[in-house]
């Protein structure tokens, strides 16, 4: 057997007290000093008191990629989630971040204040141009922090958002060269659509308002708007969206076709006007509250939960309006006194575009629970099957179960004290000549009612529960209709107006 061939660099034994992180990190402690050595070659030294130091030698091995995150947490004696608390917070503040405050730690959540505003910070610096390194030089941030930064608020240069057609078109007044990134023709193809879309509506159309203009040309940095609003120069924000390749709640926009067919817009402006100049107008307020319905966010107090930039990307907004401002924009709506003009003139259009529809009306009421300091009767929530302080909505339906119009009843009033004034309303809407089906539940049962409404020209379709008087059968007359092209037979008592369908 041949001897055995002699190292020619021989590794020295790695010296007592040494603590493997893997194959290439090790640090060795003495007294209260720590080395951190990477292949041989120092990394770090520091007190091992200095916790900020310890913390900034963790996440720097983490970020160069010299040791994994597992590794680095089971060696230094700490959880992986520390680890990704002390990332989060260098990557958000810096390395002053990492330093314990005297007192006790207040409470961080991801899209604070200050991690808001030093984004607002990184997207001004990087639209006037300035590269990364500048930008991470001047925040105390490394380069690649800020990479990481702008790549997840979905940062793109200034081309690529004209190129993808995010931009609204400029004001080109006093500029004798229009933009190259929108088409001259932009606002004439937004025109002849709006009219044809009229049109087809059977109405005339209104009066196109010009599409709004942004003065921004970053979305998520709405500075200047917001000072021509201050000067009382724009009444409105403009919707601009930002690329992003992940939005949470981002699916609500596939109701802003339906928000825009239901003429809800261009109602509230014909009613309303406008409430002043306001970065946050009419349009912006109405859309907010519609968009935040449908998130299950049924009052403004619940928008603390939620960080208004993420909102506001939704809307086309660098943040959504937080709960003063909208209380304040619904105070303002409210002290109009227009509400009933505005549900009424929505249900005009909507008879005027389904008046097909409108043969068959549902009626029905429903509690909504009330938090507010005056003392009212109590109701019945089925939701919660307790009876709570509450006011009643009654809906009027079409055929389809699509909307009318809605009434809040006083104090709770029953249904058969509501039917009248309701179908009055309806009355005045429908015309005095068309004849109309009410159907609603037995709530609404009473005879003496019930002369009522068929003085007033509307046939009833109704029930009543528990044991009643059985009608004669020699009352009731074999009838043929056609509903929904299918052929059918029922039996019809002409005072009752009850139907009976036969099979076949």
């Amino acid at each position: 057997m041949p001897p055995q061939q002699q190292e020619l660099l021989p590794c020295p034994p790695p010296p007592s007290g040494a603590v493997h992180v893997n194959d290439g990190v090790s640090f060795r402690t003495e007294a209260t000093q720590r080395v951190i050595s990477v292949h041989g070659v120092v990394f770090a030294h520091y007190s091992v008191e200095d916790r900020a130091a310890e913390a900034y030698a963790m996440v720097t091995l983490w970020e160069s990629e010299y040791a994994a995150q597992t590794q680095i947490a089971r060696a230094f004696g700490y959880s992986a989630r520390s680890l990704r608390r002390y990332q989060e917070r260098f990557e958000a503040e810096g390395i002053q971040a990492l330093v314990r405050k005297p007192g006790r730690p207040a409470g961080r959540r991801f899209g604070g204040r200050k991690e808001r505003g030093r984004d607002q910070t990184i997207l001004h610096l990087k639209t006037k141009g300035a590269s990364n390194r500048a930008i991470a030089g001047k925040l105390g941030l490394s380069e690649k922090a800020i990479r990481k930064r702008l790549r997840r608020l979905g940062w793109q240069p200034q081309t690529e958002l004209a190129a993808a057609g995010l931009l609204f078109e400029q004001d080109t007044t006093g500029d004798t060269s229009p933009p190259s990134e929108v088409s001259p023709n932009t606002t004439e193809i937004r025109k002849g659509a709006a009219v044809a879309a009229a049109e087809r509506r059977g109405g005339t159309h209104e009066k196109i308002e010009p599409a709004p203009v942004s003065r921004d040309p970053n979305p998520l940095d709405r500075s200047m708007d917001r000072l021509l609003a201050a000067m009382g120069l724009i009444e409105d924000a403009a919707p601009v969206f930002a690329p992003a390749e992940s939005l949470p709640r981002a699916g609500v926009l596939l109701a802003i076709p339906a928000l825009v067919a239901s003429d809800v817009l261009p109602v509230a402006r014909q009613v309303y006007g406008s409430i002043g100049p306001a970065f946050y107008g009419l349009r912006t307020t109405l859309v907010a509250y519609i968009l935040l319905a449908l998130l299950r966010i049924p009052r403004p107090e619940a928008l603390k939960e939620y960080a208004p930039a993420d909102l506001g990307r939704i809307v086309g907004l660098d943040r959504l309006p937080e709960v003063k401002t909208l209380r304040r924009k619904l105070a303002r709506l409210a002290s109009r006194k227009a509400s009933q003009e505005f549900g009424r003139e929505l249900a005009r259009r909507r008879i005027a575009e389904r008046g097909r529809m409108m043969g068959f009306l549902y009626i029905d009421g429903h509690v909504r629970a009330y938090h507010g300091k005056h003392t009212i009767p109590k109701a019945y929530l089925a939701r919660t099957r307790l009876a709570v302080p509450g006011t009643t909505d009654y809906w009027v339906n079409d055929k389809k179960g699509e909307p009318l119009f809605v009434v809040t009843a006083e104090a709770n009033a029953a249904t058969t004290r509501m039917l009248v004034p309701i179908l009055e309303e309806v009355r005045n809407l429908i015309g005095p000549r068309r004849r109309v089906t009410i159907v609603f539940d037995r709530g609404g049962w009473s005879p003496k009612l019930f002369r009522k409404l068929l003085a007033m020209g509307f046939d009833i379709l109704t029930y009543r529960k528990g044991r009643v008087r059985r009608i004669a059968e020699k009352r009731f007359v074999l009838r043929t209709a056609k509903l929904d092209g299918r052929p059918v037979k029922y039996l019809g008592c002409g005072y009752f107006r009850t139907t009976l369908q036969l099979p076949g």
